[in-house]
């Protein structure tokens, strides 16, 4: 269904805004970057030992539900009218295997084939659709914050690593079309390490150590990804990761992956002398 507020103009619209908000700064940056564009209200539902308590102060109204209880979470939409909804930030795998779940999301879970991320998050955007809450794209407020395309931080690469950047982009785009993960590490034409469940961290972690200095991460995006909830990002963190294990350049599908903070990862990245690529 075509969102009429984004086929549009999203701004010729005053309404209540519902954030789902999960880890780290990316639901901050989602609230300020609304506020900004004149949004004066927002309900935030949060999730407890996960997300920031600083969403506080920025949202009209908090909710803090455990991951599992999707029926408060529908009930507060509801009882605030909201109307238009963006799930922003991750939530910790470990917290996905302690779910407790109240009926609503027993009778969600039943019915579904296959339990990742994407049939999960689509089938919660159906029963927030069934109360009138459309899910915006996860990007909306952030657009400043997508990758470019091209060399945008840290020293520019020698010819002979573009080689890898195709390879490498190659290789994570098919293993991303199989739904196994959404980044690679690579070093001279082969593949170090693969993306998985553990996160791109521990992917990283595995490459660097395996390239002894030097090895590239790749991340892209998904073909059929839901860039309503599902948005390939990087940030500080990223930078810190790389430096750690060894990761000198760092490739994203441009326009469709995430920069949060997007000055500081720059500034760090020129710091750490690590390379990032903007690649189409």
């Amino acid at each position: 269904m075509i969102d009429p507020i984004q086929k549009k103009s999203l701004f010729d619209f005053p309404y209540p805004l519902g954030i789902i908000a999960g880890r780290g700064v990316y639901p901050i940056l989602v609230a300020e970057g609304a506020k900004k564009a004149g949004i004066e209200k927002i309900y935030s539902v949060c999730f407890v030992s996960e997300t920031d308590q600083k969403m506080e102060s920025l949202s009209t109204t908090v909710e803090w539900i455990r991951v599992g209880q999707l029926s408060k979470m529908l009930q507060f939409f509801k009882k605030n009218e909201v109307k238009r909804a963006i799930m922003a930030g991750g939530v910790a795998p470990s917290h996905l295997f302690e779910l407790r779940p109240d009926l609503k999301t027993l009778l969600l879970l039943a019915k579904l084939k296959e339990r990742n991320a994407h049939s999960l998050f689509g089938a919660i955007a159906d029963e927030l659709e069934k109360i009138g809450v459309l899910l915006l794209k996860a990007t909306t407020f952030l657009e400043d914050q997508l990758v470019p395309s091209g060399h945008f931080g840290g020293p520019q690469i020698k010819k002979r690593f573009w080689e890898d950047v195709e390879f490498g982009f190659r290789i994570a785009k098919e293993i991303a079309r199989l739904d196994i993960g959404q980044s690679v590490v690579v070093k001279n034409g082969t593949v170090l390490s693969v993306e998985a469940f553990e996160g791109t961290d521990e992917t990283m972690k595995r490459g660097g150590e395996l390239g002894k200095g030097g090895a590239m991460l790749v991340k892209v995006s998904k073909p059929d990804q839901d860039f309503r909830f599902d948005v390939p990002v990087i940030g500080l963190k990223t930078i810190d990761a790389a430096l750690r294990y060894g990761i000198g350049v760092i490739v994203c599908e441009s326009e469709k992956t995430l920069v949060l903070e997007k000055r500081k990862v720059i500034e760090k990245a020129d710091q750490s002398k690590i390379s990032l690529i903007g690649f189409p």
